[in-house]
C-alpha cells in the first residue's frame, strides 16, 4: 500500500481566511463609517444602528479614533497574508488537471476555501436539522446562513472548475477539427467570455456599488448582508474566470489534440481509485 502524505497548511490556512473573511463580512461597516463616511445622515444612522446590532465585540474601543476594533484590524490585515501563504504552499492534488503554472495557484486556493465552505455549509444544516426536529427549537440563522455560504461556493467553485476544465464542453465538432482550427475555436471561446464578464462588470458595478456602500442586507430577522457581499463578490469571481480562461488558453496553446469518449469520465474515476489507493 503506498502512502500518502497530506498537506495540513492546505486546509489551515483556507480555514482561516475562512474566518477571516466572515469576520469582515460582518463588520466591514465599521470601516465603511471609518473611511467613506456617508454624507446622507440617514444612511450613517442606518449603518451605526446595525453595528451596534451585530457587534460581536462591543467592549473593545475603536483603534485610531475610528469605529474599527483591534479584532477588526487583525482579521482585515490577516486577509492577503493568508492569501500570499495559500498561493505559495497549494499543492496539486492527485486527481487535479496536471499542467500546472503559478498563476493557477490562485484558482486552486480558492478551490480549498470553496472545499471548506462546503463542510461550513454541511455542518450548519446538521446543525439546523438537529436543532429542528430533535430539540425542536429551530434557529433563526441557519437557512440564510445557508444560502449565503453556498452562493459562495457555486461562485468560487466556477473559477475553480474553469483552471481544472472541468466545466461542460461538447467535443463531438471540436475533436474532428485540426489542432489549428482548434486553436481558433478556442480563442473565440475565450474572447466571448471575457466580452461577457466585461459587460457585466460595466453594467453592474453601480448597483453593486451601491448595495456594497449602503451596506445592504437580507431584511429577515438574522438579516445577514447577501446583497452588500454578493453583489461585488460576482463581479470579481466573474472577473476571475475571464482571467483564468485567458490563462488556461496559453497554457494549452502547445499541447497536443485530445480525443475524448463517453467512457472518459468513468475511466478517469477508476485510474484516479487506483492511484489513491496504490499497490505494491
Amino acid at each position: 500500500m503506498q502512502g500518502t502524505t497530506v498537506n495540513h497548511k492546505e486546509w489551515y490556512i483556507p480555514a482561516a481566511f475562512i474566518i477571516c473573511f466572515a469576520w469582515q463580512c460582518w463588520h466591514f461597516p465599521y470601516f465603511i463609517l471609518d473611511f467613506f463616511t456617508p454624507e446622507d445622515k440617514s444612511l450613517f444612522d442606518q449603518l451605526s444602528a446595525q453595528m451596534i446590532r451585530n457587534d460581536v465585540t462591543p467592549n473593545l474601543p475603536g483603534l485610531f479614533g475610528g469605529f474599527a476594533d483591534i479584532v477588526d484590524w487583525f482579521t482585515l490585515i490577516a486577509l492577503p497574508i493568508l492569501l500570499v501563504f495559500g498561493f505559495f504552499t497549494v499543492e496539486r492534488a492527485r486527481m487535479e488537471f496536471e499542467h500546472w503554472r503559478p498563476v493557477d495557484r490562485i484558482a486552486v486556493f480558492i478551490g480549498r476555501i470553496t472545499m471548506v465552505q462546503i463542510v461550513v455549509l454541511t455542518s450548519v444544516m446538521i446543525y439546523e436539522v438537529f436543532m429542528r426536529y430533535v430539540v425542536e427549537a429551530p434557529t433563526l440563522w441557519a437557512n440564510e446562513l445557508s444560502l449565503w455560504v453556498a452562493s459562495f461556493v457555486f461562485l468560487c467553485a466556477g473559477l475553480y472548475a474553469m483552471q481544472q476544465r472541468s466545466h461542460i464542453r461538447i467535443f463531438l465538432l471540436y475533436d474532428v477539427l485540426p489542432r489549428a482550427l482548434q486553436r481558433v475555436c478556442d480563442t473565440i471561446s475565450t474572447s466571448l467570455i471575457v466580452i461577457f464578464a466585461f459587460f457585466l462588470c460595466y453594467g453592474g458595478y453601480g448597483e453593486s456599488f451601491k448595495k456594497f456602500y449602503s451596506w445592504e442586507t437580507f431584511g429577515t430577522a438574522f438579516d445577514p448582508p447577501i446583497p452588500a457581499t454578493l453583489k461585488p463578490f460576482i463581479l470579481v469571481m466573474v472577473s476571475l474566470v475571464a482571467l483564468q480562461s485567458v490563462f488556461n488558453l496559453f497554457s494549452d496553446w502547445k499541447l497536443e489534440p485530445v480525443k475524448h469518449s463517453a467512457t472518459d469520465d468513468i475511466e478517469d474515476e477508476i485510474e484516479t481509485l487506483k492511484r489513491n489507493v496504490g499497490s505494491n
